[in-house]
């Protein structure tokens, strides 16, 4: 079921959502020899990842990875690998893997073949944080998207490439059944109409609200 967690400001949802990825971090690798931490791209979780990155555990041990990516070079200012770099992968976390989502091909379709290799021996995820548009995206599962029947599917691909066109560029994206494999799963969510979307959400198909898909068994985190 569910479990939704409200708090007071954005200050301490960050303090509480970085607490609480650290603690199934750390329980994660009472067990295993290393853990794989995926994550969305984006600014809204940029002070949680910065708490996160001070915390006190085992970073040489954990694996990091994007939801998804836009078909970009990093070090473009649209590029969600540069922005994990700069608010995740600093202070301790700096010791942290990352799992590359893009290489220097062309178009997704051409770059996949190579990533996908690096990326099947991380699953299943052992900690999943995810966030929602608006129009109830996650990842880069927009709803009308090219490939979202595809990337819904019960045998999709490992990562699957995306146009839509709320999307801008071209995009790669995890499939609905790696995300939903996670361990542990947590949604990052701020702001009224947020939480009233996500209400709604709960409720529909997830072909048309695709984070519908993955609420069952998540925690929820939100502030005003």
């Amino acid at each position: 079921m569910m479990e939704f967690r409200s708090y007071p400001d954005r200050e301490l949802l960050a303090m509480g959502l970085a607490d609480a990825l650290a603690s199934d971090l750390k329980n994660c690798l009472l067990t295993h020899d290393w853990v794989s931490l995926c994550v969305p791209g984006g600014t809204s979780p940029g002070d949680t990842f910065r708490m996160l990155s001070g915390v006190a555990l085992d970073w040489d041990r954990v694996h990091v990875f994007l939801n998804d990516e836009r078909w970009v070079p990093e070090g473009h200012d649209r590029s969600n690998t540069s922005l994990l770099r700069a608010t995740l992968l600093t202070d301790r976390a700096s010791k942290a893997k990352l799992v590359p989502m893009v290489n220097d091909a062309d178009t997704p379709e051409e770059g996949i073949p190579a990533l996908e290799a690096g990326f099947a021996s991380e699953l299943p995820i052992s900690v999943l944080l995810l966030g929602m548009g608006a129009d109830m995206h996650t990842a880069s599962l927009f709803p009308g998207a090219d490939k979202l029947d595809l990337a819904m599917s019960a045998d999709a691909p490992i990562l699957v490439p995306m146009r839509a066109e709320r999307a801008g560029e071209p995009r790669i994206t995890l499939s609905r059944r790696v995300l939903a494999d996670a361990m542990e799963t947590h949604v990052l969510i701020m702001g009224d109409e947020k939480r009233t979307v996500l209400e709604r959400a709960r409720n529909q198909d997830p072909m048309d609200a695709p984070i519908a898909a993955f609420l069952k068994d998540a925690v929820v985190h939100w502030a005003p």
